[in-house]
């Protein structure tokens, strides 16, 4: 009998890096669910950058309306900073040296200037001419992973909010999914090709709300899985990467099957 595998959880945010928002549905085109990661931040050189060296980001929520284009950012129930988002200089930018993308470095220098504060550095708030996401649009984990890294580290559980990922399923055995590079996957009304796994950094040590560094996940994740290549070279792998072959919306409780007649 075959195995139900079911969206458990979406997760998605419109600023790279800060708090995740989890929707009971997305709507998944080429370029990633639609209102994820529209925007990011560089610094002065235009390296990109994101929460894993800098903790300050911890706690921030941003929220984007694609109609009025206003975008917010507060902590808690308190408002930091709104306002209506307008572009200005055009910058390409080196996605980790396997991409590049456009974007627009945002008019109004209020948001660079929070930011700048906010982390303690000078950088710059830009918008993505589409989804600034690392590799492929979409990264997916297992529930049965994250309950199986929890066994290994001796824990009742581990917050999977740390590693970002945009769908996590129930169902099936521990790392499943990284059976299914080059797979095709039917999920909810879109269609896509599973790919290789994602190496993961130092941003997962991190408390999802905090920030403090409160688990050791990379030493654990190597400890009982080794060290695995990926598009990032060798490192300590978790979770997987997928194209988009046909757009669609995705849901939480939406049933993940993998195509057996292709």
């Amino acid at each position: 009998m075959p195995i139900d595998r079911t969206v458990t959880r979406l997760s998605i945010t419109p600023v790279k890096g800060l708090l995740l928002h989890h929707p009971d549905s997305i709507d998944l085109t080429a370029q990633g669910a639609v209102g994820d990661r529209q925007f990011y931040l560089v610094d002065d050189a235009g390296q990109i950058q994101s929460c894993t060296h800098n903790p300050g980001l911890a706690g921030l929520e941003a929220a984007y309306d694609l109609e009025s284009r206003r975008l917010q950012v507060t902590r808690g129930d308190q408002v930091l900073l709104g306002g209506i988002i307008e572009p200005s200089t055009a910058v390409s930018t080196d996605m980790w040296g396997l991409r590049t993308i456009t974007s627009d470095v945002v008019a109004n220098p209020l948001w660079s200037t929070f930011f700048s504060d906010t982390v303690g550095r000078r950088v710059h708030l830009v918008q993505a001419r589409g989804s600034a996401y690392d590799v492929w649009p979409v990264t997916l984990l297992g529930t049965s992973s994250v309950e199986e890294l929890a066994r290994q580290a001796g824990l009742s559980g581990v917050d999977s909010r740390r590693f970002r990922m945009l769908i996590e399923f129930s169902g099936g055995e521990p790392h499943l999914e990284d059976s299914w590079d080059g797979m095709v996957l039917e999920i909810g009304h879109a269609v896509l090709c599973g790919g290789g796994p994602v190496k993961r950094c130092a941003a997962t040590t991190r408390n999802p709300d905090s920030g403090a560094v409160d688990l050791q996940t990379l030493r654990l994740i190597t400890s009982y899985r080794g060290r695995q290549d990926s598009v990032f070279g060798v490192g300590a792998t978790f979770g997987v990467y997928a194209d988009v072959i046909e757009p669609g919306t995705i849901s939480v409780g939406d049933v993940l099957r993998v195509r057996t007649d292709t």
